[in-house]
C-alpha cells in the first residue's frame, strides 16, 4: 500500500510540473520575433511576450522551436500549448485550432525585383493595387502563408517556395516578380540585395497576428485573452518591447519603429 501511495503522489508531482511548463511554439528563423541568439538561445520580440505571458499566467515557459507548417499539428497532437509565433489568424487556420485576440498587426508589403519594377513604372510609393491589377505579375510565396494566399485570393498562380531563401531568390533572379511579406523579412531581404530588389511600402493588407491553443481550450485561451489586454496599459508589454527592440526595427524600417507592428 506505502509504495502504491508513494507512486501516485511521484505521478501527482510530475504531472503538476508538466503543468506549470506552458510549451511555446515558433519557428526561430524569422528575426527580430522569432530567432536565436549567438549561443542558439531563443530570443526575440515573440520570445519576450511568450516570457511575458508565462510570468502573467505563472508558469515556467519552454520554448519549442518549431517548423511553421508544422505549429498546427503540433497544437493538435498536444506537443506544445500555444503557438506565438507571428501566425496570421486566417479562416483555415480557425477550422483547426482557437484563435486569441490579435496582439500585433502585420503589414504586408511587397519585394519587388528591380527590373519589373522599372517595366511598370513602379516606385515605392505606387499603392499595391497597381500590382495586384497587373495580371502578368508573377508572384513567389511560401506554402501554408499568406504571401501564397493572398496573391491566390486575387486570382494569380502563385509559385510556391519551401524556404523564404528560395523566395527571395526567385525575387532578386527575376524568376519572379513579388514576395509579399511582412516588412521586416522584405526590408532584410532588400537590404542584402538592393541592386536587384526595391520595396513597395503600401501594404496589400494587414494581416492580424494572434497567439493559438488547441481547439476547445477555452481555459488557457481566456487567460491568453486577458493577458492581451494588459499588453497596451502604461508601463505595459508593448512599452518594454518599445523600449527593447524599436532601435533595431528602425534599422532595417528606417521610417518606422515597433509601433509599424503594434498599431492597426
Amino acid at each position: 500500500m506505502k509504495k502504491l501511495l508513494v507512486l501516485v503522489f511521484i505521478l501527482f508531482l510530475t504531472a503538476c510540473g508538466q503543468k506549470d511548463v506552458l510549451r511555446v511554439g515558433m519557428d526561430l528563423q524569422y528575426p527580430p520575433f522569432e530567432t536565436v541568439d549567438t549561443e542558439n538561445n531563443p530570443e526575440g520580440i515573440s520570445v519576450d511576450i511568450a516570457m511575458a505571458l508565462g510570468e502573467y499566467l505563472g508558469r515556467e515557459v519552454e520554448v519549442v522551436n518549431t517548423d511553421f507548417a508544422a505549429i498546427i499539428p503540433a497544437l493538435e497532437s498536444g506537443e506544445i500549448d500555444i503557438a506565438i509565433a507571428s501566425m496570421s489568424i486566417t479562416e483555415e487556420r480557425e477550422k483547426r485550432v482557437d484563435f486569441s485576440n490579435p496582439y500585433v498587426f502585420f503589414k504586408i508589403i511587397g519585394l519587388v525585383n528591380k527590373d519589373y519594377a522599372e517595366a511598370n513604372n513602379i516606385t515605392a510609393d505606387t499603392p499595391m493595387a497597381q500590382i495586384m491589377d497587373n495580371n502578368e505579375t508573377r508572384f513567389v510565396g511560401l506554402a501554408s502563408q499568406i504571401s501564397t494566399s493572398i496573391p491566390q485570393s486575387f486570382g494569380f498562380d502563385v509559385l510556391e517556395a519551401t524556404e523564404k531563401a528560395s523566395a527571395i531568390l526567385s525575387v532578386t533572379q527575376g524568376t519572379s516578380d513579388v514576395f509579399l511579406m511582412s516588412g521586416e523579412v522584405v526590408a532584410q531581404a532588400h537590404a542584402a540585395n538592393p541592386d536587384t530588389t526595391m520595396i513597395v511600402w503600401s501594404p496589400v493588407q494587414t494581416s492580424n497576428i494572434g497567439m493559438a491553443v488547441q481547439e476547445g481550450n477555452s481555459e488557457l485561451l481566456e487567460q491568453v485573452n486577458e493577458f492581451i489586454a494588459t499588453m497596451s496599459e502604461p508601463g505595459g508589454v508593448n512599452d518594454q518591447l518599445a523600449e527593447k527592440w524599436d532601435d533595431t526595427i528602425r534599422e532595417s524600417l528606417i521610417n518606422f519603429g515597433i509601433e509599424f507592428y503594434l498599431n492597426e
